[in-house]
């Protein structure tokens, strides 16, 4: 086994614990698929946010010229 795939491993088992938390509460799947995509959203704007920063200041030149 590489390290790649130990890597892909502990990722899934560390997503396995908030996801059986989710379905020990038993919660309806639509408030569930609100909320992740809510979190999707929170994360979206902050990643744009430090994208434009990062333009704007002149750092972060990598990820900037992903957006032009």
């Amino acid at each position: 086994m590489n390290e790649q795939s130990a890597d892909m491993i502990y990722y899934l088992l560390i997503l396995l614990l908030p996801l059986s938390a989710l379905m020990a509460r038993r919660l309806p799947i639509k408030d569930v698929f609100k909320m992740a995509l809510a979190w999707v959203a929170i994360f979206g704007v902050l990643f744009l946010l430090v994208v434009l920063w990062q333009q704007a200041t002149g750092t972060g030149a990598a990820i900037g010229s992903l957006f032009g």
